[in-house]
């Protein structure tokens, strides 16, 4: 389980340490910074999938993803007796990110390419990255250590070895230099940030396709887009907890089931309702069941993540069903680390109900995001690895 996120530098995350529960709760006001959050932690993903280049590209490079305010904030500029203005800056352009958990840390430091050396200047140069044991990063807990183009790690004595000297400048060493048998330390770090696992908007319209027949195969993970929720449901109901599954549906639609239809081999998701003659076809489902069925099928999958992630599950869903969609939030908390960011008070009520529970209250102060109410004292203990 991670304990601590940092993010410095993305966007409106110029510097935020987030302290993190089994089950966290991230709110605020429209422009806080929710979405950053979301895909800062989303793109920390990316580099045990060789993505984080890319993804970086698609948000229009790295130069349009740093924080664009001043380096640091002055007294006189946070009380309003200096204008905002740039600073003589005290250290390289970063984009950083990184997370401490139960057993292992891990941090990437991104800068921007020199001119005259490279035409690809909107890719991000990986100048650091860092795999330790314990809370904070410090010199004496560090296992694996990628500096430039060189990584090192450490043998079975606890002595450095350095085992690439040529490593490109867009490569991680989570995909391109992995070697278990050598390096079982950062394969775990993988492994873990690879399970991870996010739900962000599932189509719900008419063309939706979880409404139309899909060829039905064994699904122990529902995909991004929520195409083969039959199959994920029929499989929650052959290896995993189907009673779980009638409960949730009876929970939100009182006198409800659900249950999949196989017309040779292409599988379609049926719901029986209380009071109706016939059941309801997936494109008769309203907007507000089908999104309620697709969250079930992930939050009740037979092969829970190490870290499960959901980006205002509230859409589309009708305020009632938010209680029921909060008590199914609350049990896969029992099996993964949950993350919801959502702007729905209800939601939030429910799940604030929850004792344990970290609730992650954003707002944005001179453009910066930062955390309601967290003292300095309170931020969980975090240090960068210096380049």
């Amino acid at each position: 389980m991670l304990t601590t996120l940092a993010v410095a530098n993305y966007r409106s995350l110029r510097e935020i340490v987030v302290p993190l529960g089994s089950l966290n709760v991230v709110t605020g006001p429209n422009g806080s910074g929710k979405s950053s959050l979301y895909r800062a932690i989303r793109l920390l993903a990316e580099t045990a999938k060789g993505g984080i280049i890319p993804t970086l590209a698609r948000e229009g490079g790295l130069q349009s993803t740093l924080w664009a305010g001043p380096e640091r904030f002055s007294r006189a500029m946070l009380q309003g007796e200096q204008p905002i203005e740039g600073t003589r800056r005290r250290e390289p352009v970063n984009l950083r990110l990184g997370f401490t958990g139960d057993m292992f840390g891990y941090a990437i430091d991104l800068g921007i390419p020199v001119p005259g050396h490279t035409e690809f200047l909107c890719d991000p140069v990986i100048k650091r990255e860092c795999v330790w044991a314990g809370e904070v990063l410090r010199p004496s807990y560090l296992l694996v250590d990628r500096h430039g183009a060189a990584i090192r790690m450490r043998d079975n004595q606890g002595q450095w070895v350095t085992v690439h000297r040529n490593v490109a400048s867009f490569d991680s060493m989570m995909t391109e230099y992995l070697d278990p048998s050598t390096a079982p330390e950062l394969s775990v770090v993988r492994q873990q940030i690879r399970s991870w696992r996010f739900y962000d908007h599932f189509r719900s319209d008419a063309e939706a396709p979880a409404r139309q027949p899909q060829i039905g195969t064994h699904t122990p993970v529902l995909s991004d887009d929520g195409a083969d929720l039959a199959a994920a449901l029929q499989t929650i109901r052959e290896i995993g907890d189907a009673a779980a599954l009638d409960a949730a549906v009876e929970d939100a639609f009182p006198g409800g089931r659900v249950s999949v239809a196989n017309h040779d081999g292409r599988f379609e998701v049926v719901m029986h309702q209380y009071g109706l003659l016939r059941p309801l076809k997936g494109a008769e489902l309203s907007d507000g069941t089908l999104r309620f069925l697709l969250l079930a099928a992930a939050l009740l999958t037979p092969r829970p993540p190490a870290m499960l992630v959901l980006n205002e599950p509230e859409t589309s869903l009708h305020p009632d069903l938010l209680p029921a969609l909060a008590r199914l939030i609350v049990q896969a908390s029992n099996t993964s680390q949950v993350l919801v960011v959502s702007h729905a008070p209800r939601l939030i009520a429910a799940l604030e109900r929850e004792t344990g529970i970290v609730s992650i209250v954003l707002e944005k102060v001179l453009g910066e995001t930062r955390i309601v109410g967290l003292e300095a004292l309170d931020v969980p203990a975090w240090k960068w690895a210096a380049r």
